[in-house]
């Protein structure tokens, strides 16, 4: 997508209040994406992402600037703790396993837009098949009809829906499906081999079985089956492959997690074991997945993490030089919190309106209730532990829990205003433990 970064801005800008420094620093190392694959082959390949690390409380943006980053252009993500990975020898996921998880949603990816391309082919086929079912099975009950009138009445009822729940005897295509096996570390799956797809070539394919379903049950699984066989597997991973090396995105988050605050060992040198694997994944190697070897040189890392006792600084030196774009993201304020509950497309008070009125209620939110909303998640934020804007979730459930437990689709539809009394009224303990604060030295 060919989008300047005053536009991604934009666009970000829809769903995450606030951290300017953050959007323009993905916004540019985006363009430059776009700017790179604009180049002739032998520039391009001499350029690489620069990647980028956030710091900054919980709860202020950092994953979602990343995941709608992702969604913006179509790009393969994927989202990863570094306190999941353990070091070389231990029990635990190495750390080219999250390369292996981008190369499966790049091939979910791929596979979703060759569906699209083959639809409206895989659809033709399975009325097909489906209306030559349906016509057999008519033929036995009116043998004297003549078999091309009987094939136009029958494509003229599928296309209207009228044969949904007519009975059918269908055959369907057996398959080897690949084994879902659990092995050990170190046995096949750090190369990345697909053990279930080993076993699936050794085994007997099975035999083709006849069922007898609706006519709506078949279509939807025929589309299925009609589809794959229209769809060439080994381009579509090798496409897959491509758009995870050049257009991936992995956001690491809790990197401060395995930094080493001191020295010694235990779980220091486990700390800095996880950096020197996670090491040559950042700079460039190349990791084996079912699907082909995959090259991270040009995938575009984003590591985050919240810094309160540890610094960036406590990171291995070769790490923190792979990330040369640092971003500083702030705590939220009210403003920012009133702005959360009000402006972005998914605003919670929007998702709230939407949810009560499946239950006939209608819900309304006066601009002063929501600022004392914004205040309170703000002191609360202050006083307790600062969950960011996660604290508005709390502050909300609060708020409409009546209104959410006594809702029903029963009786007639209600309207009910939230103004500043009824957040008084119902948030009366907080604000008066929040006021009692104000005395304790």
């Amino acid at each position: 997508m060919d989008l300047s970064p005053k536009e991604i801005v934009e666009q970000l800008d829809r769903y995450i209040i606030g951290q300017s420094a953050a959007k323009r620093a993905v916004a540019v190392a985006l363009r430059n994406r776009y700017r790179r694959n604009q180049l002739p082959p032998e520039i391009r390949d001499e350029i690489t992402p620069k990647n980028i690390i956030m710091k900054g409380p919980t709860g202020v943006g950092k994953t979602e600037i990343a995941r709608r980053l992702a969604k913006l252009v179509g790009a393969p993500f994927v989202k990863v703790e570094a306190t999941k990975y353990t070091e070389v020898g231990y029990v635990g996921r190495d750390v080219e396993s999250m390369i292996r998880d981008l190369a499966e949603v790049a091939v979910r990816m791929v596979k979703d837009r060759k569906h699209a391309e083959v639809a409206v082919k895989a659809a033709a086929n399975v009325e097909r098949r489906i209306v030559n079912a349906v016509v057999e099975a008519k033929k036995k009950q009116a043998p004297d009809v003549p078999v091309e009138l009987l094939r136009q009445q029958t494509e003229q009822e599928y296309r209207e829906g009228k044969l949904d729940k007519f009975m059918i005897d269908l055959e369907f295509t057996g398959s080897n499906k690949p084994i879902d096996m659990q092995l050990p570390m170190g046995i096949g799956m750090e190369i990345g081999v697909d053990i279930g797809n080993i076993f699936g070539a050794i085994m007997p394919k099975r035999p083709p079985r006849r069922r007898t379903i609706t006519v709506e049950q078949a279509r939807a699984q025929l589309l299925v089956e009609e589809s794959e066989r229209l769809i060439d597997n080994d381009a579509l991973h090798q496409e897959a492959v491509t758009l995870a090396e050049q257009n991936g995105i992995i956001f690491i988050d809790e990197i401060d997690k395995i930094a080493s605050v001191g020295g010694g060992n235990g779980p220091e040198v486990s700390r800095e074991g996880v950096q020197r694997d996670i090491l040559p994944i950042v700079e460039g190697s190349t990791v084996q997945t079912k699907y082909g070897p995959i090259r991270t040189d040009y995938i575009l890392f984003i590591a985050a993490g919240a810094f309160h006792i540890s610094k960036i600084q406590d990171l291995i030196p070769e790490l923190q030089g792979r990330f040369p774009i640092r971003v500083d993201l702030n705590s939220l304020t009210k403003e920012d919190f009133y702005k959360i509950l009000t402006v972005p497309a998914n605003a919670l008070t929007k998702q709230y309106e939407q949810l009560l009125g499946v239950d006939k209620v209608k819900l309304s939110f006066e601009k002063e209730a929501l600022k004392m909303v914004a205040e309170l998640a703000e002191q609360e934020n202050e006083t307790n532990e600062n969950l960011g804007a996660r604290r508005l979730h709390n502050v909300m459930e609060i708020l409409l829990e009546d209104i959410a437990f006594n809702a029903t689709r029963k009786g007639p539809a209600k309207e009910i205003k939230i103004d500043k009394k009824f957040v008084q009224d119902n948030m009366g303990n907080l604000i008066k433990k929040t006021d009692l604060r104000k005395y304790v030295l």
